[in-house]
């Protein structure tokens, strides 16, 4: 189907900029060399400092290096499906409200973008937020980026919205070196939650080995008092001996109780490959 089909049926158009020569055709536009490098460097010191930041503060940075109107990153979701497929995990500009928003599989620049593995230039008009049932400023002129972590994909695009011709070469490639940024914060962030889940199963399995030994205490001498209960014990003595289970009963549940309250980890399920 051709770019235009595209446009007619769902209101977007993507161009791949290693196939096209858009961007080479148009005029260079004034850059701010010393700018990029001071804004760049509060990337790198974001990343060291507050990593769990890093997405932002890239989508941000993506505004204003390329003096964007909107930007953001997208993330395939672990578990997705054809209607949740997408994930913002960042937003900037005048999307800065569609921050966390799920969008489906299609129709979807970013999946274009990622089926192709290149850069991409892209528009979307009204048609694309009707079938969405969702209200925006359309795009005018737009750059959009893979990137990949293992098995985790997404894309950093920018956006502007009225103007026609808003980026130029010298954008794509600082768009590059945000895409790589983007793919080294999510590796990060995946590590430190790996480290995180590991901890949390050591100390859990530490926390039942205590409580393992604890409960072994109460249950020995409920099997005591019951097996004389057994053995016909009757009069004052039967009745010690029901106080006494009573108690150890008490005490077994609670300590069940703190069992049953530790974090269970599944063996995660593999995610079904995306497009």
């Amino acid at each position: 189907m051709n770019s235009t089909a595209v446009w007619d049926q769902t209101g977007l158009e993507v161009v791949d900029l290693a196939t096209s020569s858009m961007l080479k055709d148009r005029p260079a536009q004034p850059h701010d060399s010393a700018a990029e490098v001071a804004r760049i460097q509060r990337v790198a010191h974001v990343f060291v400092e507050k990593p769990e930041t890093i997405l932002q503060e890239l989508a941000q940075a993506a505004v204003d290096l390329c003096g964007a109107d909107s930007a953001g990153i997208s993330m395939e979701m672990p578990e997705r499906t054809a209607e949740k497929f997408y994930h913002w995990v960042a937003a900037a500009g005048e999307y800065s409200p569609f921050f966390d928003a799920i969008l489906p599989e299609f129709p979807s620049a970013c999946g274009m973008c990622l089926e192709r593995g290149n850069p991409q230039w892209f528009r979307v008009g009204k048609k694309f937020f009707d079938i969405l049932g969702v209200e925006a400023p359309l795009v005018t002129d737009g750059l959009l980026l893979p990137w990949q972590v293992d098995e985790t994909r997404g894309t950093i695009f920018i956006m502007a919205h009225g103007r026609t011709e808003a980026f130029d070469q010298e954008h794509a490639r600082i768009m590059k070196v945000l895409a790589d940024f983007a793919a080294m914060g999510v590796r990060q962030q995946n590590q430190q939650k790996l480290m995180m889940e590991q901890a949390a199963a050591a100390a859990a399995a530490d926390m039942a080995n205590r409580l393992a030994h604890r409960i072994n205490n109460p249950l020995q001498s409920l099997t005591n008092v019951l097996y004389l209960a057994a053995s016909g014990h009757h009069g004052e003595e039967a009745k010690q001996v029901g106080t006494q289970s009573l108690a150890d009963l008490q005490k077994l549940s609670a300590l069940v109780k703190d069992l049953l309250a530790l974090p269970y980890r599944e063996k995660p399920a593999q995610p079904p490959v995306g497009r």
